[in-house]
């Protein structure tokens, strides 16, 4: 790989936002495949809600069993300040799309386990409440680099679609993504140059095999300057990002690597790095 320039266009920024809670109602719910439901939110609450980078991440607050709406907490000077013996079941997603104008928020919620929010998502209906904190930052990662690679399951893609739409018209991207099987697959709207790698977990014995071997077989450019973004299942984003810095010389500045979900867990969501 090549050295990297010193380019002021490239600098990686961290954006923090002021800790609020919102109360929002569902508007509309549509299946992006079967594996994946999209739900609009509204709410007078979003009229200051702020989403810098694609990959931000909320926290969902979902009702309890039989509760019309979820107990939310207040902003406290060191974060969230909750009702005592009362947590409300909560996990993180991603700002898919945001309309302040129109009050609008999209959240997608991948099916592929069982689990709370998956449970909310296949029987919600317009008219619904869910709460929403945050996002308490973001990390805004330029569109200005000569080339990206996306890497992520089925919890990544509302991520990728996102940064998919944003980048600018010629833009050499390349997406690699593992998904159930085909029918998992979703179409994606963007300008940029795409190349499109989808892989199955049907196709292989254990999952996040497929995701790495293709990662393995995609070509990195050896001209320009380039960023790798990939989020998904723990472990396999640890090798995912292992193989890439030690074995294809991508330097640890140029890629961001998240555990959205870590088998055998619940509610995990953290950035990786050494």
């Amino acid at each position: 790989m090549p050295t990297h320039e010193n380019r002021s266009d490239l600098a990686v920024q961290r954006v923090r936002h002021p800790l609020k809670f919102r109360l929002l109602q569902v508007t509309k719910v549509a299946a992006l495949s079967p594996h994946l439901i999209r739900v609009t939110f509204t709410g007078e609450d979003l009229h200051d809600f702020v989403s810098a980078s694609f990959d931000d991440h909320i926290k969902v607050f979902f009702p309890e069993p039989g509760a019309d709406k979820p107990e939310l907490p207040e902003a406290g000077p060191n974060g969230p300040v909750f009702a005592e013996g009362r947590r409300p079941i909560a996990r993180d997603f991603t700002p898919r799309r945001f309309d302040r104008e129109a009050r609008e928020l999209d959240i997608e919620f991948a099916m592929h386990e069982a689990g709370p929010a998956a449970t909310w998502a296949a029987q919600a209906k317009i008219g619904q409440y869910l709460g929403v904190g945050g996002p308490r930052g973001s990390l805004v990662i330029p569109t200005a680099f000569d080339w990206h690679l996306m890497i992520g399951d089925d919890t990544a893609l509302p991520a990728i679609a996102r940064r998919l739409e944003e980048l600018p018209p010629g833009k050499r991207v390349a997406a690699v993504i593992e998904v159930a099987d085909p029918s998992a697959r979703i179409e994606f709207g963007t300008q940029a140059e795409l190349h499109l790698v989808w892989c199955y977990r049907s196709e292989h014995g254990c999952r996040g095999d497929a995701l790495l071997q293709a990662v393995r077989a995609t070509w990195l450019p050896e001209d320009g300057e380039g960023y790798v973004w990939a989020a998904g299942e723990s472990a396999t984003m640890r090798a995912v990002r292992y193989h890439l810095c030690t074995e294809r010389g991508v330097e640890k500045s140029r890629i961001r690597a998240a555990s959205y979900w870590k088998q055998g867990a619940a509610a995990v969501h953290e950035t990786l790095d050494d």
